[in-house]
């Protein structure tokens, strides 16, 4: 059994080697087979050098690609490894080693092809709130898809088979959610197994603006919906635009019983607008649905 554990690491400098470490400790500890590949998204401080120092095979991008790009990066170099399994891990220390075995235990016995380290069912130390209550939208947008109940599709603990990561991920903004999505529809077995979660030592640089953060969480629901379940997302829309020409039509015929209608052109074209647009609203998203499947 071979395991390749993989850290995504932009300027983490300050906590890398500590992970790493910890990672040899636990992996010998277990008498595992591992490789410890880090990837490098373009760190300016010396991320690379501490990583080869204490053991890590590091493969640097040449510029700051960003989260997506990086997972993909991690999933070509190591299959090129040829694993039975990969664990993926956070390089700011946050989550621990010592749970690393937790996360495999369930594929090496045939259990799972998935398996998701769930912070919720396990102990956070510390998370602001904005963050928690997105991850909870976030995982219930997700199961409302896949049908699976998910209590942390954010979570960036998880080990999974060769197979999981060889699937094709396309999204550069919803990766985490894209890999849980795409292994339930593609009938991989998913699991989800309680992990601690550590405060960060230092600020995240993923919320340093709550304002910011909450819209890019919606965005990204949004983006969810609109690719995985497109009659859903466009049927709404769809729904919204003749509802509101239903009304406009009914304030028509209160018009008609009562005073009579005289003028009211523009709500005229108004809710010729609405009933049309929504009837093209569903069309496309019923041409969606179609495309997908």
């Amino acid at each position: 059994m071979k395991v390749v554990v993989t850290i995504p690491s932009f300027n983490e400098e300050k906590t890398i080697g500590k992970v790493i470490t910890n990672i040899k400790k636990v992996m010998g500890e277990n008498k595992l087979n591992y490789n410890i590949l880090v990837i490098d998204d373009g760190s300016k401080d010396k991320t690379r050098e501490i990583a080869e120092k204490v053991g890590a095979t590091v493969f640097s991008h040449p510029i700051n690609y960003g989260l997506a790009e990086t997972f993909r990066t991690e999933m070509k170099k190591a299959l090129e490894l040829n694993p039975n399994v990969i664990v993926h891990i956070d390089a700011d220390g946050q989550y621990l080693a010592s749970d690393i075995p937790r996360l495999i235990k369930p594929i090496t016995n045939k259990k799972a092809d998935i398996v998701l380290g769930s912070r919720f069912k396990g102990k956070i130390e510390y998370m602001p709130l904005i963050k928690r209550v997105g991850n909870k939208v976030f995982s219930k947008a997700i199961s409302n898809i896949t049908g699976t109940k998910i209590s942390d599709g954010q979570t960036g603990f998880r080990a999974f088979t060769k197979e999981v990561a060889s699937m094709d991920i396309r999204s550069d903004h919803t990766y985490t959610q894209e890999q849980i999505i795409k292994a339930i529809k593609n009938k991989f077995r998913l699991i989800e197994v309680p992990v601690y979660f550590a405060k960060r030592k230092d600020k995240s640089r993923l919320i340093r603006n709550p304002f910011d953060y909450a819209i890019k969480a919606w965005i990204n629901i949004l983006r969810i919906y609109r690719d995985y379940e497109p009659l859903k997302f466009f049927g709404r829309i769809g729904g919204l635009f003749l509802s509101l020409g239903f009304l406009i039509g009914l304030y028509f015929i209160y018009l008609h019983l009562t005073e009579g209608i005289v003028g009211h052109l523009g709500l005229l074209f108004l809710m010729i607008m609405f009933f049309f647009s929504g009837l093209q609203i569903i069309f496309f998203g019923l041409l969606a649905d179609k495309n997908r499947k």
